[in-house]
């Protein structure tokens, strides 16, 4: 009798695997031979990394390159302005100019020597519009607005409040100026000037 039931116990899970074979292979389909060959219909000849930035200049700062500019650069200012806010500038060394690093960095212990801390909460950008470009000798500078929505406030060493609100989102609306070197194979973007 025990021995039944095992033989049915097999049938059924053969029976199973079948289905699951079945359904598999009209899914993904059957091997025909005449697959394309990936190695000859995916390009191979890829740009060099200088060849590929040094096309990024006033004269082809097109529509593709407009947006996937806008999109680095609104992932680079949400990196700031937290990164600015938490006093740790390291992260986005490499994203600001000397000077606007210096400026930051002034700011910062200016805040730790008045034993302010910042709290900032990022909650996201509006929007992300470039306002103007131009190219001064190999320098490409774009002017972005942006508009974004942050949580921030100061509070002195006893926790006291000194400006902002800890709950209340408020627009923000900045003016920020990124250049690049387009001889340049470093594909990043420096901030160089900011405008509130």
């Amino acid at each position: 009798m025990n021995y039944s039931f095992e033989y049915i116990d097999i049938i059924l899970l053969a029976m199973i695997a079948g289905f699951i074979f079945l359904r598999l292979r009209g899914i993904l389909g059957k091997k025909t031979g005449h697959e394309e060959n990936i190695g000859t219909s995916f390009p191979h000849d890829f740009p060099t990394k200088k060849e590929k930035y040094q096309k990024i200049d006033e004269e082809n700062f097109d529509e593709k390159a407009k947006s996937e500019f806008l999109n680095g650069a609104k992932i680079a200012y949400e990196s700031i302005i937290s990164s600015f806010a938490s006093g740790d500038l390291k992260k986005i060394k490499t994203l600001l100019d000397k000077k606007v690093f210096t400026d930051f960095n002034e700011a910062i212990e200016e805040r730790k020597n008045k034993g302010l801390t910042s709290e900032t909460t990022f909650i996201g950008i509006n929007s992300a519009d470039i306002k103007n470009y131009n190219q001064i000798n190999n320098n490409l500078e774009v002017k972005v607005d942006f508009v974004s929505e942050i949580i921030s406030c100061v509070k002195d060493k006893d926790q006291k409040l000194i400006s902002g609100s800890p709950e209340k989102v408020k627009k923000v609306y900045d003016t920020w100026k990124f250049s690049r070197n387009v001889k340049s194979i470093n594909p990043n973007w420096l901030l160089v000037d900011t405008q509130a």
